[in-house]
């Protein structure tokens, strides 16, 4: 079956049950979301962040921590 099929059977789906595919597809495949955009929510979950004010009136960046 090629994608093409898949997506016409998806199209001709119930509304509530296009949204259980796409949810789905977003939770199960993260290829779409950038490197850069991990990356940085790894940052700011690991608590390596900066606060945008300080950095804006040249207060020197908190230390950073090596990632794993």
């Amino acid at each position: 079956m090629s994608a093409q099929e898949i997506i016409e059977q998806i199209k001709e789906l119930p509304t509530t049950e296009r949204a259980q595919v796409t949810k789905f597809v977003v939770e199960s495949d993260d290829s779409w979301i950038p490197e850069s955009f991990k990356r940085g929510m790894a940052d700011a979950e690991a608590g390596r962040f900066a606060d945008m004010e300080m950095v804006l009136n040249d207060a020197p960046p908190p230390s950073k921590q090596r990632r794993k």
